[in-house]
């Protein structure tokens, strides 16, 4: 299950909290004025989506290293460009 708190309650209640994601495998994601900043997760969870992440840079490295960096970086700025046009549109 995924909790939503403050920081404020989140600090008052840290050990409790704490608690709940080592033994109820729950996260908590923690706001500041309404946003989320941060998300405490059980610990064997971030192993498993830190160690999915590597995989997938993984693949992502073998399928582009023929590509020269150059070609790569201009596409990037390429895409950027082209999604800040979008948003610039919705002003």
């Amino acid at each position: 299950m995924i909790r939503e708190t403050n920081v404020v309650t989140f600090s008052q209640n840290l050990d409790e909290m704490i608690s709940q994601v080592q033994f109820s495998r729950d996260s908590i994601v923690i706001n500041k004025d309404g946003c989320a900043i941060a998300v405490l997760i059980d610990a064997k969870l971030f192993e498993r989506m830190r160690e999915r992440f590597d995989a997938l840079a993984a693949r992502f490295a073998d399928a582009y290293s023929e590509v020269p960096e150059e070609a790569g970086m201009a596409e990037i700025q390429r895409v950027v460009a082209a999604e800040r046009g979008k948003t610039e549109n919705l002003r």
